[in-house]
């Protein structure tokens, strides 16, 4: 179960504002405002959308599919972040330590998994079927060669 779990996009997006508010006042944060922080810090582009809870509430991805969904991006960071802890699938914390170690970056080797995952999760949503876990492995291996 992920740690948003029953959140709404709403209270998703505070979260992301409020974590971010403390980490630039530094303040104390709990362990996932922590990984927030981390992600958001890794973008300077989204500090603006993050900068207070007006902005993030009132943030509206463009749906001309031209920009970033800030909020869907870093959501497929943290999601990632978590898989690695758990090694779920498994295998892939051995996959990010292959892409760490082929790109010398840490970020770029998490974003090779989120395209990985973002692709195998709108097949799912598409096919109308569950993710497959193997089918997101075998395409984020398929991207460590191909690169």
């Amino acid at each position: 179960m992920s740690a948003f779990s029953g959140y709404t996009r709403d209270q998703l997006r505070l979260a992301y504002a409020e974590a971010w508010a403390k980490h630039v006042a530094r303040s104390p944060l709990t362990a996932l405002e922590a990984q927030i922080a981390d992600v958001i810090e890794l973008h300077p582009e989204y500090h603006r959308v993050v900068a207070d809870a007006e902005s993030a509430l009132g943030f509206v991805p463009d749906t001309g599919g031209t920009a970033d969904n800030p909020f869907l991006h870093m959501g497929l960071h943290l999601a990632v972040r978590e898989q690695v802890s758990i090694d779920r699938p498994p295998g892939i914390r051995d996959l990010l330590r292959e892409l760490q170690f082929r790109f010398g970056d840490p970020h770029r080797a998490e974003h090779v998994l989120m395209e990985a995952l973002g692709e195998e999760l709108w097949m799912a949503q598409r096919e109308s079927r569950a993710p497959d876990e193997q089918r997101y492995l075998k395409a984020a291996r398929d991207r460590l060669t191909a690169h």
